[in-house]
């Protein structure tokens, strides 16, 4: 054994002489990967605080917030002021001019009639106080009266109007005022059907049932059938406060149906009139409805604790209201539908009622750039907007 040992280390000292010449180049190398290998086999031991620091993430570069991007620039800043105080001043014009109208129509109606029929000077709790006398003061069928029969007769009645013109085109000087030109002359008479089929399901199975559960919550807050009527002024008041719930209400519900999750299977029924007629306000799926027909209206009456007088005209006003908005006629005299009627065409502009929310909100930026907002005023005179606001000509293709 010990001349084995010998013969080996003779011949490894040999081998190491031999790598002093020409192969100095491998012999390093041939050490520098047999302390590697020793290295990663019998790694040194660490300390605590090295783990630390070598499992310890790379922190990220701090970026130093500037005044361009921690604060909005002064002109941005302005533009959303001057958006916000352009909403208000809308408000205060829409609310206000309303008001002033229904003021001046409501004490001139009251002068003729006392002036004609020789009426008290309280004419309307006169009139009231019979028909409160003629059913007994029975409060539900006064309530049924007041919220369901004469504001759906009204509807009805201003719709039937419209129909026979969109189904006949007559008269001529009604359908001049047609803002979108070529569109319903006349009106399919199938799809026409069809809507107000689904507008009378919508009232009978949606509408009623949801006034019957109105009916109990308004007696919870006051007397709504009571024999005095409120004053004029609070009449006002509540109207005010009204618009701005529905306003509110129905711009928020409108954008929400308008979700890609929700359009397709609710409001595209609504938006299958991209020429809408008057009927087709109330067309809608029944969650639609319920959602966005039915409880803008209601909820302000039912915060208030209204009069069932005032909820009937309320009721009838914004019946009135969205017939107009969906009519498809800028008629003189009559609030401006173009801004609704855009809504329809375009589908993602113009959510709301007044306007209001979509300045504040920035949803009606393409329907400002339109001549369709230069004609959303109110026509004063007998020439139709689209003759003297006309519409660009179309590029040639």
């Amino acid at each position: 054994r010990s001349s084995d040992l010998r013969q080996r280390r003779q011949s490894a000292a040999s081998r190491d002489s031999a790598g002093c010449g020409g192969g100095r180049g491998r012999s390093g190398q041939g050490l520098a990967h047999n302390w590697s290998t020793l290295a990663e086999a019998h790694p040194p031991p660490r300390s605590g605080l090295q783990d630390d620091v070598l499992l310890r993430p790379e922190p990220r570069p701090v970026r130093r917030m500037t005044g361009e991007t921690a604060v909005a620039p002064p002109a941005a800043r302005q533009r959303q002021e001057g958006q916000l105080w352009d909403s208000i001043r809308k408000t205060a014009f829409v609310l206000g001019s309303g008001l002033l109208t229904f003021a001046a129509f409501r004490n001139s109606v009251t002068w003729h009639l006392q002036t004609f029929w020789g009426a008290s000077g309280y004419f309307w709790q006169v009139q009231w106080g019979k028909l409160h006398s003629f059913f007994g003061g029975s409060e539900w069928i006064l309530f049924s009266l007041g919220t369901l029969l004469i504001p759906s007769l009204s509807f009805w009645f201003f719709n039937a109007i419209l129909m026979v013109i969109d189904c006949t085109g007559k008269p001529h000087f009604i359908t001049r005022y047609r803002i979108q030109l070529g569109k319903n002359s006349p009106v399919d008479m199938v799809k026409l059907r069809q809507a107000a089929f689904t507008v009378l399901c919508n009232q009978l199975f949606i509408s009623l049932p949801m006034v019957m559960v109105m009916y109990p919550f308004m007696q919870w807050r006051g007397n709504p059938c009571g024999p005095e009527l409120p004053t004029f002024h609070w009449v006002l008041l509540e109207l005010s406060i009204f618009t701005l719930i529905e306003e509110i209400l129905f711009y928020y519900s409108h954008r929400l149906v308008h979700h890609p999750s929700l359009y397709k299977r609710i409001h595209k029924k609504h938006h299958e009139w991209t020429a809408p007629v008057g009927v087709v306000s109330l067309y809608a799926h029944p969650v639609e409805h319920m959602l966005s027909n039915m409880l803008p209206p209601m909820v302000g009456p039912m915060i208030m604790g209204s009069h069932v007088a005032t909820i009937m005209l309320w009721f009838c006003l914004a019946l009135l209201s969205t017939t107009v908005s969906h009519c498809g006629y800028h008629l003189p005299f009559l609030p401006s539908p173009e801004f609704h009627d855009f809504h329809h065409l375009k589908f993602n502009q113009c959510f709301g009622v007044l306007g209001v929310l979509d300045r504040l909100h920035g949803t009606d930026t393409l329907f400002r750039q339109t001549k369709a907002c230069e004609r959303h005023v109110l026509l004063l005179s007998l020439t139709p907007l689209t003759e003297s606001i006309p519409d660009p000509p179309k590029k040639s293709q």
